[in-house]
């Protein structure tokens, strides 16, 4: 099984786009985007300094073009990647990226939203100064104790021995001052407190663009932020997109997903590094590779090629499918099972597992085809429960 994940912000490097720029197809595939976006991303990948390009409404951009880009360059024809691709993944930022990259939205309407959200969270940031600190190490209930203590927020939870504490910078230095036990603090150089509700202006923003967006459900199971579960229909992809921009981002959730998949191979799209080294330490005998630069695309194409195994949704566009979002023991509704044709919006049942139940809804209606699974049956994360026809206005 093979995931590949987009990196957040925080990422990017001064000059880390050079390379890659030596293209001429991927230097104006740039320059589009840069039109799109309303900034010089080349300018910004490869001549700006690290404190112009840590400017949010800068960085964010710049890390979703460059993964959208570098993508085409890994799979040329995109029919290889749902092939090859058993999920995909990103960081903050890089669900937008991740997004397009399933084909929920386009790359045009990723980078009008990047675009927004940057602003926006710029905008937010500078109404209070609020900051961002990572805590490395230390026992983790000792270490989210001490946060909530000093009125923080865990705004990144990103798995074993690293947590990222966000909020005032009057509580960040009363942090400092009484940190837990056995932990390392390093403040980190962003302009705000992101993924806290000092970004909720920022949610209402794109929240009322992202209502003219149009989506499709991804061809790629999206695993999101919000939980770590396995999301199938595209307005919600794009509602935890969304509504991530003021909540924490649990990466650690993510991660445990991918195991439940059966990952073998992670691939992190440039400016990579990041989160295959998390994964390193989180997903002990999991293979991973740091797509860093152009002249990696060979080896980044055969490790795709070894641990490749395809979407479990890669199916004909005429059949919707509901899909398990998180293992455990699915129990089928009564009335579903007796039905024929589903209303939108219809309780099909709920997977529950030793941390939660989920009820699980369709969100299309239509006539059921056939149904994949039986009560009782054990299920893992996007693994398809029914078929669904659209029927009539569906």
């Amino acid at each position: 099984m093979l995931v590949i994940v987009a990196p957040g912000q925080g990422a990017q490097t001064p000059g880390f786009l050079a390379p890659w720029l030596e293209d001429s197809v991927f230097a104006s595939r740039i320059h589009w985007l840069s039109a799109v976006a309303g900034l010089d991303l080349a300018h910004y990948g490869t001549e700006a300094d690290a404190e112009a390009i840590r400017d949010t409404k800068v960085a964010q951009p710049l890390l979703v073009a460059t993964g959208l880009i570098a993508a085409l360059e890994l799979f040329p024809h995109p029919m290889d990647a749902f092939e090859r691709v058993g999920a995909v993944a990103g960081h903050s930022v890089g669900e937008l990226a991740a997004a397009a990259g399933a084909r929920t939205i386009t790359a045009e309407q990723a980078m009008v939203l990047v675009r927004e959200r940057g602003l926006a969270m710029a905008e937010a940031s500078a109404a209070t100064p609020t900051g961002m600190t990572a805590v490395l190490g230390g026992d983790r209930e000792e270490v989210l104790a001490a946060i909530t203590r000093h009125g923080l927020t865990p705004a990144n939870d990103n798995g074993p021995g690293q947590i990222v504490a966000a909020g005032t910078m009057e509580q960040l230095a009363a942090f400092a001052e009484d940190p837990p036990a056995k932990a390392r603090l390093i403040p980190l150089p962003v302009a705000g407190a992101f993924h806290t509700e000092h970004m909720a202006p920022a949610v209402g923003h794109v929240a009322a663009l992202a209502r003219s967006v149009s989506v499709h459900d991804p061809r790629i199971p999206v695993i999101s932020n919000k939980d770590g579960h396995v999301i199938h229909d595209g307005a919600e992809v794009l509602r935890r997109i969304v509504g991530q921009i003021a909540n924490p981002v649990r990466w650690d959730l993510c991660l445990d997903t991918m195991s439940d998949l059966g990952v073998t191979g992670i691939l992190e799209m440039p400016p990579a590094g990041t989160l295959t080294g998390i994964a390193k330490r989180a997903l002990k005998g999991v293979e991973t590779f740091a797509l860093k630069t152009p002249d990696q695309l060979d080896d980044a194409r055969a490790f795709c090629d070894k641990h490749g195994e395809g979407s479990l949704m890669n199916t004909t566009p005429t059949w919707r499918m509901v899909v398990s979002p998180s293992k455990g023991t699915f129990h089928l509704d009564s009335a579903a099972a007796e039905a024929d044709v589903l209303e939108a919006g219809a309780t099909l049942g709920d997977v529950a597992s030793t941390r939660d139940r989920i009820v699980i809804t369709s969100a299309h209606g239509g006539e059921i085809v056939e149904w994949l699974v039986e009560d009782g049956d054990l299920v893992s994360p996007g693994q398809p429960l029914v078929r669904i026809h659209p029927v009539g206005s569906y």
